[in-house]
């Protein structure tokens, strides 16, 4: 299970920030996850949703030394709030600063960890009550996807089935280019200069797209 944020359509609208927040009712100064702006008011500018992406090899698992934090068989990283003691070397080595701690203090005083759980609550019984007062509702075990995920209005925010979510993700930047290597606003969302619809699939060279757009110049943006 993974999470994919498509910087084409994420809006910076924070939806997903709020939808998160209240599903699981989370303490004032906790975001498990954010939106970040890149190249804020410049050309290419892009904003992304950041938490937690429960990595396959998560760093904050393997610096943690009361080993609460753990996979399960999904592949989502949860963690133990009765096992954690605030050391913060998660908070440390997490590239994305995902954990979070709700107390301030002295080093090894910041009261537990919190994070985002992929809504898949914690060790406690699935949909319990014990398991909402710590880790928030358990969505995952109901059946549906992270309430983000499902929020999102562009569908910038993917989450999901990893080979899923990726599949999903190829189609959206074939169809926006000449294949896999070329994209942008124009291609995914604009009308053809020259008529007709797009060809989005195969490898044949795309006629009806003028491939000297700045939208859609591979050496000006990443793939």
């Amino acid at each position: 299970m993974k999470f994919i944020c498509d910087t084409e359509r994420c809006i910076d609208c924070n939806g997903c920030v709020t939808a998160c927040k209240n599903e699981h009712e989370l303490a004032w100064g906790i975001n498990r996850r954010r939106v970040v702006t890149i190249n804020d008011g410049i050309p290419g500018e892009r904003s992304v949703s950041v938490a937690c992406m429960h990595c396959t090899d998560a760093p904050c698992l393997a610096v943690c030394p009361t080993n609460c934090i753990y996979h399960t068989e999904d592949g989502i990283v949860l963690h133990s709030k009765d096992q954690c003691i605030g050391c913060g070397y998660c908070y440390y080595a997490c590239p994305f600063g995902a954990p979070q701690f709700p107390e301030t203090g002295l080093f090894n005083h910041r009261g537990k960890m919190d994070k985002c759980t992929f809504c898949a609550g914690g060790p406690e019984p699935d949909t319990s009550e014990a398991e909402f007062k710590k880790y928030g509702r358990n969505r995952i075990a109901e059946g549906k996807l992270p309430a983000c995920a499902e929020q999102c209005g562009t569908k910038a925010l993917l989450g999901g089935d990893a080979n899923i979510i990726a599949d999903i993700y190829r189609q959206r930047v074939e169809t926006r280019g000449y294949g896999p290597q070329l994209w942008g606003w124009k291609i995914a969302y604009g009308k053809p200069k020259r008529g007709g619809q797009y060809k989005a699939e195969g490898d044949s060279p795309r006629v009806n797209q003028d491939m000297r757009d700045s939208q859609n110049h591979s050496g000006r943006f990443p793939t």
